[in-house]
């Protein structure tokens, strides 16, 4: 069983900058502390799952993180810190800016920036990657410059299109985790439902939190991510960056932050949408919260 380890993010105490910083720099911290504390830990966690998956005890002296990806360059995302800690020798994938500011560290030794998908998932599968992995960018057509409603997908063939030529077709489509961390427009994702060849989405990584100043959307929340999962069709809707933090700063005082759920979501989706919804649909979405500490093994 062939394995492939990225590592989204990870961070610990942050100072959180932002598309904001202009005007304030506005500060966050976790409001708990995380439940893993180094790349160490992380390391010997999926040491262990490897270990697990073979049955045996496995002595390596390399990295047991494949790859990095880093899909904004603001702090909660891309924490130095946090950065340094892993192999110079792990390969990095990040969008533009953020690439740009790891690589002028001069710690990692490949840093790559993110193509955008442009409908053929291999594309994306560059020489640092196996041909079965591919790492994109999803985001609004023409000039992105913020890329800050965006997604990143990661890409990867099924064991049975990898290692078999026959078998059911529905079996052998490529799969793909989605990660939309302030949500994404679902017209931005029409790519990846036209996609050739087709991709299943096992995961969508979209919060519920409702993040707003007076004149910009910060977070999409739940209303936004039920489209993107209607679009999708995903297997899992797991939430992501709805993390209650500790804030300060003058931006903070005009942060509108509303908490909504996935049954107020379809809620509206109905009043909406009338007879005409997706009503019947509601039994078929799993979202799912991963907790700090907890993980999800998707199948």
């Amino acid at each position: 069983m062939a394995s492939f380890n990225t590592l989204p993010r990870r961070s610990g105490k942050f100072v959180q900058e932002s598309i904001l910083s202009y005007i304030n720099r506005p500060m966050q911290w976790h409001a708990n502390p995380s439940a893993v504390q180094s790349i160490a830990e992380i390391e010997g966690f999926i040491k262990n799952i490897e270990e697990v998956v073979h049955k045996k005890e496995i002595v390596s002296d390399r990295s047991w993180i494949d790859a990095v990806v880093v899909s904004h360059e603001f702090t909660d995302h891309m924490h130095k810190e946090t950065l340094l800690e892993i192999a110079h020798t792990v390969p990095v994938f990040a969008t533009s800016k953020a690439a740009a500011a790891i690589t002028s560290w001069e710690h990692f030794d490949h840093v790559e920036e993110i193509p955008r998908f442009g409908g053929d998932w291999k594309e994306s599968s560059t020489e640092c990657l196996p041909g079965w992995v591919g790492i994109s960018r999803v985001a609004k057509a023409g000039e992105d410059l913020l890329y800050y409603h965006s997604a990143i997908m990661i890409t990867f063939s099924t064991s049975s299109e990898r290692n078999t030529s026959g078998g059911d077709a529905n079996d052998n489509v490529p799969e793909a985790v989605i990660y939309t961390p302030h949500g994404i427009d679902p017209g931005d994702l029409t790519l990846v439902g036209n996609a050739q060849p087709p991709i299943r989405t096992l995961a969508l990584l979209h919060g519920l939190q409702d993040i707003s100043l007076p004149r910009a959307q910060l977070n999409k929340g739940a209303y936004n991510g039920l489209k993107v999962q209607r679009l999708l069709n995903a297997k899992y809707w797991v939430g992501t960056h709805d993390e209650v933090k500790v804030g300060g700063g003058i931006v903070s005082w005009f942060l509108n932050r509303k908490v909504v759920t996935l049954k107020e979501a379809l809620e509206r989706e109905v009043a909406e949408n009338g007879e005409s919804g997706d009503v019947k649909k509601v039994g078929d979405i799993k979202f799912l919260e991963v907790g700090n500490g907890e993980s999800l093994i998707l199948i």
